[in-house]
């Protein structure tokens, strides 16, 4: 009886380690994820990506990328950032929580049985409209389609339209999309990718969903929070957006309020771009509540940025 137990044991152990196998089809185990975010402390989805707050996200989209780009170089983190990007509109930027995708050159076997498991699933559809499926609002899909044109192109119009109807914001693809003109059709939509081509997707497969990935020369995880502008994407890690954020902010700032210390003679170069004193740290915020357009600050946010001078 106890060995007939123990083999009831093993099977249901294996069983249910299928399971857990086929749920995790394509994506990385919640536990490695969390593990290689660790710095991150806050919030999470339910499948272990970092969720930074709304309302730092929205900050972000007012900041610019070369101040985000210098406090990470000066943090260390010199892989963030891809250049050489083409574009459906200059002007509309792409910011939000990355959900990633990786993508090879497909193979008949390795295809044949990523569909078959994506069937058992629900999945439906060819595996580039997976990572859709996934995309909750503020979500950025990001695609590492290896640099591929011809053949390459991972959405089209159709699939512009659901990526954008399920997180209101556009796509980052190392790889191409076809449909330009429907795609501009889209209000609000915008696609950074290497280029735009008539041909439809081919020989391309999902390797890996939620998964870190290359983006060009960055390196990107899941929840980074992707910044873009026309100069080329930035991806900044979820436990570094909140420092990103208030030294560009401070740096935007004390760019403005320079100058006009600088324009009435109560201050000098020396003291505006060295270590401040109180009383230029009280002048600040003093200067900060005679404009409110440029938004608020504490004594101890000014002192944490003081402190790291990572500007």
């Amino acid at each position: 009886m106890k060995k007939r137990n123990n083999k009831a044991g093993v099977l249901l152990g294996c069983c249910l380690l299928l399971g857990i196998m086929e749920t995790r089809a394509q994506t990385m185990p919640k536990e490695e994820l969390v593990y290689l975010t660790s710095e991150w402390k806050g919030d999470r989805f339910a499948d272990g990506r970092p969720k930074v707050s709304d309302e730092l996200v929205e900050r972000v989209k007012k900041i610019g990328i070369e101040e985000a780009w210098q406090v990470l170089m000066n943090e260390g983190y010199v892989n963030q950032f891809e250049r050489n990007w083409k574009m459906i509109y200059d002007d509309v930027p792409v910011v939000g929580r990355v959900v990633t995708a990786q993508y090879m050159p497909s193979r008949p076997d390795i295809e044949k049985k990523i569909k078959e498991r994506g069937a058992r699933q629900g999945r439906v559809g060819n595996t580039n409209a997976w990572p859709i499926e996934t995309l909750v609002k503020g979500d950025v899909y990001v695609a590492d389609g290896f640099g591929k044109i011809e053949g390459g192109t991972l959405i089209g119009d159709n699939l512009g339209t659901a990526i954008y109807n399920r997180s209101g914001n556009g796509v980052i693809f190392d790889g191409a999309a076809r449909d330009l003109s429907g795609l501009a059709r889209i209000k609000g939509f915008n696609a950074f990718v290497r280029d735009f081509d008539p041909s439809f997707l081919k020989e391309m497969v999902l390797m890996g969903l939620n998964t870190p990935i290359r983006i060009g020369k960055a390196i990107v995880l899941p929840g980074d929070i992707v910044l873009s502008e026309r100069e080329g994407v930035l991806f900044i890690p979820a436990h570094m957006v909140e420092q990103v954020v208030l030294t560009a902010e401070f740096i935007g700032r004390k760019d403005k309020f320079g100058k006009e210390m600088l324009r009435t003679g109560k201050y000098n170069t020396g003291q505006i771009d060295s270590q401040w004193t109180e009383e230029l740290k009280q002048a600040f915020l003093k200067w900060l509540d005679a404009h409110p357009e440029e938004g608020k600050m504490t004594k101890q946010e000014l002192d944490e940025v003081m402190k790291k001078r990572t500007w």
